[in-house]
C-alpha cells in the first residue's frame, strides 16, 4: 500500500492569530502579551505552536525586536481586516451605550501641522487618550499600514488603495542659513545662488530632499552636500552651527532667532501634508471624529 500522506494542519485557531497580530504590531512579545492581558508564555507558545503546525517561520526573534518575516508581513495582510472587524465591533457597541474613550494612536513625520488638530481633538474628546509617534516619512506610512497607528499625518501623498487620505496643509521648502551667513540680509535666494554652496542634507529618501533634488537638476544646480541630517532639528542644529545652508518646509521651520530662513525665488518647491488612515478603520468612531478636525485645504492658486 502507498504511504499515507500527512494530514493537513487544523485551521489556525483565532487565539494563535490573536497573538501573532499582537506580536507582530508590537515587535515584542513581552508588549504584545501586556496589550492582551495574558502572559508572555501563553503567548509565546500559541505563536510557535501556529509556526510548527505548519512548519513555518513567522517572526524573526532579534535580542532588540521581533520582526514579521516576509510571510508573516503576508499574514499580517491577510488577517488584518479580521481586526478591523472586532475593533468596529467594539465601536459599535460603545456607539449603542453612547461611549466614544479609548485610545487614538498618532503617527507623524512632523508635529508642527498635526498638533494643532490633536488640540482641537482634546477639546472636544477629553475622555480619549492620546499618543503621538514621530518618525520619517516611511517609518510614519509603515506604521500606518501594520496598524500600529490609526492616523497618520505625511508630507507626502502614497497612492495606495489601502489608505483613506485627505489633504490638510499646503507649504514650501526655504533655504534657511545661520543668521551671521553673508545671505542672512537677502530677501530671498535663487537656485543658482546654491551652486557649490555647502548645504546640510537630510537622509536620502526623505520627502524634502527628493523634491529639493528634483528641482535642482531640472535648473543644472549641483550644491556641495556636505553632511546629512536624519531629522529637522538636526538639519537646523548644523545651519546654526554655521556648518551650511539648509532646507526646510516652511511651515516646519519653528522660530529659531539663530537661523533666517529665505524664500526662493525662482523656484516653488511646494509640500502638501495629508491625514491618512486605513480604509478599514475609516469607520472607527475615533478615527471619524479625528478626520472632523482636520482642516479643509483650498485649492492651490495659479500662477504666483
Amino acid at each position: 500500500m502507498p504511504p499515507r500522506a500527512p494530514s493537513p494542519p487544523e485551521a489556525p485557531s483565532h487565539a494563535q492569530l490573536r497573538a501573532f497580530h499582537a506580536v507582530a504590531l508590537a515587535r515584542s512579545f513581552t508588549a504584545a502579551a501586556r496589550a492582551l492581558g495574558v502572559s508572555q508564555p501563553a503567548v509565546s507558545m500559541a505563536v510557535r505552536s501556529l509556526e510548527e503546525a505548519y512548519g513555518v517561520e513567522l517572526l524573526t526573534r532579534g535580542r532588540a525586536a521581533v520582526e514579521p518575516t516576509e510571510l508573516g508581513r503576508a499574514l499580517l495582510d491577510a488577517i488584518r481586516p479580521l481586526y478591523a472587524i472586532e475593533s468596529e465591533a467594539a465601536e459599535l457597541l460603545g456607539r449603542a451605550g453612547g461611549l466614544l474613550g479609548g485610545h487614538l494612536r498618532v503617527g507623524a513625520d512632523a508635529p508642527f501641522v498635526v498638533v494643532p488638530m490633536l488640540a482641537a481633538f482634546r477639546t472636544a474628546h477629553p475622555q480619549v487618550s492620546l499618543s503621538l509617534s514621530l518618525g520619517n516619512s516611511s517609518e510614519v506610512l509603515r506604521d500606518l499600514l501594520d496598524s500600529r497607528t490609526d492616523v497618520a499625518a505625511l508630507s507626502d501623498r502614497v497612492e495606495d488603495p489601502r489608505l483613506f487620505a485627505v489633504p490638510a496643509a499646503r507649504s514650501r521648502q526655504v533655504v534657511v542659513v545661520a543668521a551671521d551667513h553673508p545671505w542672512a540680509s537677502r530677501r530671498s535666494v535663487r537656485l543658482r545662488d546654491l551652486h557649490g554652496a555647502p548645504m546640510v542634507m537630510r537622509e536620502e529618501g526623505s520627502v524634502t530632499r527628493r523634491a529639493f533634488e528634483a528641482a535642482t537638476r531640472a535648473a543644472g544646480v549641483e550644491p556641495e552636500i556636505v553632511m546629512e541630517l536624519g531629522s529637522r532639528e538636526a538639519i537646523q542644529e548644523a545651519v546654526a552651527a554655521g556648518i551650511g545652508a539648509g532646507v526646510v518646509i516652511e511651515a516646519e521651520r519653528g522660530h529659531d532667532a539663530r537661523l533666517v530662513a529665505l524664500p526662493l525665488a525662482d523656484a516653488s518647491i511646494e509640500h502638501v501634508e495629508y491625514v491618512a488612515c486605513l480604509q478599514e478603520r475609516r469607520r472607527l468612531r475615533a478615527v471619524t471624529a479625528f478626520f472632523e478636525h482636520v482642516p479643509r485645504l483650498r485649492p492651490a492658486k495659479r500662477g504666483r
